[in-house]
C-alpha cells in the first residue's frame, strides 16, 4: 500500500456519520452525542477486541444516546448523534490530539489502531470527524443568521470504575467559560439527592477537548457537557428519570 495516496479502510464506512433528529426546532439547545455508537465495520474486526471489549464503554458512552434522545423529545431540541465508534476516531478530541485514535484506552490495548499509516488516519479525519463537524457548525451557523440563541450541550456518559478506583460522582458538567449557565445546571442538580460536580470527573481542556472549546466557547455561545455515570443509565426507567432532571435546567 501506497501510504500517501490510500487508504487500507477506502469504501468501508458506508453508513451516514451521523444523525440527525429535529433539525428545524426553534430550541435554542443543540444536543450533541459524540459517542453514541459502538459500531465499527465488519471488515475491521473489532479492531482486534473480543466482542466483550468491544461492547465497554471504550468504544462507546453506554446510555448517552438513549438519555440525548429522550432530552430531544422532551424539549423538541435538535440532536445530532454519531453513528461509528469512537475508537475509530473520537468527535470529542481535536484532530491531532495524542488520543484521537487511540491505540490504548484505558487498560485496553487497540490492535487495529496500533502502526497505523498517516493516510488511513487521515481517511477517517475526512471520512467520519470532518463531516460531523462541519453538521454541527452548519446548524449553528444557520441558527445565528437568523438572530435565533443557541446553546450546545454534549451529552456523555462515565465508567462507575476507572483504572481500579470506584467513583461516587453521579452527574458532572464540565465547561469552560460558560460558568453561569454550568452553575445553573449543578444548583438545579443539587436539588435532588445526587452526587454532583463541577469539571468532575473531566476538565474541559482545549487541547483534548472539541465540542465545548470550539462550537461553544471559541463562538461565545453556552456550551457543557454533561456526564452520567453509566450504571445510572442502564434502563429505560432509569434513562427516563436523568432526562427528567435535565430537561427542566437545560
Amino acid at each position: 500500500m501506497h501510504a500517501c495516496t490510500e487508504s487500507a479502510e477506502l469504501g468501508l464506512y458506508t453508513r451516514p456519520v451521523y444523525n440527525l433528529s429535529r433539525e428545524d426546532s426553534t430550541n435554542p439547545l443543540i444536543l450533541v452525542c459524540e459517542h453514541a455508537s459502538r459500531y465499527i465495520p465488519e471488515a475491521l474486526d473489532n479492531l482486534g477486541l473480543d466482542d466483550a471489549a468491544a461492547g465497554e464503554h471504550i468504544a462507546w458512552d453506554i446510555g448517552a444516546l438513549q438519555l440525548a434522545e429522550q432530552l430531544s423529545e422532551k424539549l423538541g431540541a435538535t440532536l445530532l448523534s454519531a453513528n461509528y465508534s469512537r475508537l475509530l476516531i473520537d468527535l470529542n478530541r481535536p484532530r491531532h490530539a495524542p488520543d484521537s485514535i487511540p491505540a490504548q484506552s484505558e487498560i485496553y490495548q487497540i490492535p487495529g489502531n496500533r502502526e497505523l499509516d498517516e493516510a488511513t488516519r487521515e481517511y477517517r479525519r475526512q471520512t467520519l470527524f470532518k463531516p460531523f463537524h462541519a453538521r454541527l457548525q452548519t446548524l449553528i451557523d444557520e441558527r445565528l443568521a437568523k438572530g435565533q440563541a443557541v446553546r450546545v450541550v454534549g451529552i456523555h456518559s462515565f465508567t462507575p470504575v476507572y483504572y481500579g478506583q470506584p467513583r461516587t460522582l453521579e452527574v458532572g458538567v464540565l465547561f469552560g467559560q460558560a460558568k453561569a449557565y454550568a452553575q445553573r445546571l449543578l444548583d438545579g442538580l443539587g436539588e435532588h439527592p445526587l452526587q454532583v460536580a463541577g469539571n468532575q470527573p473531566y476538565k474541559i481542556d482545549p487541547l483534548g477537548d472539541m465540542t465545548v472549546p470550539v462550537h461553544g466557547d471559541a463562538r461565545g455561545l453556552d456550551s457543557v457537557l454533561v456526564e452520567v455515570r453509566n450504571d445510572l443509565l442502564r434502563s429505560p426507567q432509569a434513562v427516563s428519570r436523568w432526562a427528567g432532571y435535565l430537561a427542566p435546567l437545560l
